[in-house]
């Protein structure tokens, strides 16, 4: 039986032991003394747990000094967090190994590497392998899964980006999506340095945006654009011009519903009841 992925973790390999017991008293008194003898630890050691009843730390997580927790945060597996890091509130990381001077909030990581003074989240969710750089900010309902995010990059908004190489200082606007899967296999998509993908865009890999090129916004890519390049597939704006007349209101006129060539729905004519005098 898999454990589930709640505080029954911070028991490592015991947790399987202590879920197939099923003695909720013994693996709620278990669970408690473990969270404390950790946390406990790791604030002697000069890590920054603001409420530590309500964070949970995995026997072979590693954090260092100067490190900030928020509360309600889980951290699990090989995770190792450098020195002064603000996580959570809120947070999940799994098997994350983050650098310093970040700030992670509201975020679920697993299987991820974080590097330096990035800003990260609320609602970020990654995995899969995916690597990010230096000084980049990710975020707002964001998942990325088995990227790699180059140093000063910016994804952070409502966007999925899927089997990615992302290169250094690329804008991915919001709404942006890599459509990888076809239904059958998983397919990649090569953003390169100082891209700029406008909002509401679909990349359709395997495809490649070259260095400094530019996706227009609402653009449907299925083709490599070249470096340099402008990258538009959307249809051409045609205004119709006095297309919708003005609605009437109470208080139109016959004349103006008339004019307006709105007409008043049809009464159905009421028939004469058998027993009404012909």
């Amino acid at each position: 039986m898999k454990f589930p992925k709640t505080p029954f973790k911070i028991l490592g390999e015991e947790s399987a032991r202590f879920t197939r017991s099923r003695r909720p008293k013994k693996i709620a008194d278990t669970v408690l003394v473990k969270q404390y003898n950790i946390n406990e630890k790791w604030m002697k050691r000069g890590v920054i747990l603001i409420d530590p009843t309500t964070i949970y730390i995995g026997p072979d997580v590693v954090l260092e000094k100067g490190t900030i927790i928020e509360p309600g945060c889980y951290l699990y597996g090989k995770t190792h967090i450098g020195p002064n890091n603000h996580i959570g509130p809120s947070s999940y990381l799994e098997n994350v190994i983050v650098g310093e001077d970040n700030e992670i909030a509201f975020s679920h990581l697993v299987d991820t590497v974080v590097g330096n003074h990035n800003q990260i989240g609320p609602y970020f969710r990654s995995r899969g392998n995916t690597k990010i750089g230096n000084d980049t900010k990710v975020g707002n309902f964001v998942e990325f899964k088995n990227v790699e995010f180059g140093d000063g990059s910016k994804s952070a908004h409502l966007t999925y980006l899927g089997d990615a190489d992302i290169g250094e200082n690329v804008n991915v606007g919001c709404g942006v999506i890599t459509a990888n899967y076809d239904g059958k296999e998983k397919h990649h998509t090569k953003i390169g340095n100082d891209a700029f993908v406008g909002s509401n865009s679909t990349l359709i890999a395997p495809v490649e945006v070259g260095a400094n090129a530019l996706v227009a916004a609402g653009s449907t890519i299925n083709e490599d654009v070249p470096a340099n390049a402008l990258g538009i597939a959307r249809e051409r704006q045609t205004n119709k011009e006095g297309y919708r007349k003005p609605l009437a209101t109470k208080e139109a006129t016959p004349e103006e519903i008339q004019e307006n060539k709105m007409e008043e729905i049809p009464q159905k004519p009421q028939e004469n009841s058998e027993d009404e005098a012909e």
